[in-house]
């Protein structure tokens, strides 16, 4: 599985972004996706997570009313939509594949990981 995350880029303070996964591979559906992001000089951070069905979702703390993660497995793709966002919201995002059908919130192990696209939010 390939992944190639896009649509990040520089917006202010209260501003909005979406960005997007395209995955390759067949089975789509069958991969839990998630989103990650690290920030220079911290550690990964996972925030939000979608089951193969879209129905189940997690959010980290730090983004949960904010950002919302959506699916398209006609497409192959996965997208988190970024609203309100923070100059702490700055950040490389990534876009990650875990072969499950067994969706466990924040319990995430990839197994794939895509290139990330970066996201930098002034003040």
């Amino acid at each position: 599985v390939q992944l190639q995350a896009s649509g990040g880029g520089l917006v202010q303070a209260g501003g909005s972004l979406r960005l997007s996964c395209a995955t390759s591979g067949r089975r789509f559906s069958s991969y839990v996706m998630g989103w990650f992001r690290q920030a220079p000089g911290k550690d990964r951070e996972l925030i939000a997570t979608i089951s193969g069905n879209g129905g189940s979702t997690y959010y980290a703390s730090s983004v949960k009313g904010r950002f919302t993660i959506y699916r398209d497995n006609a497409k192959n793709t996965v997208d988190l939509q970024m609203n309100s966002l923070k100059p702490e919201d700055t950040a490389l995002y990534y876009c990650a594949a875990q072969a499950s059908e067994y969706f466990t919130g924040r319990w995430f192990n990839y197994d794939y990981l895509g290139q990330g696209t970066q996201v930098t939010v002034s003040s």
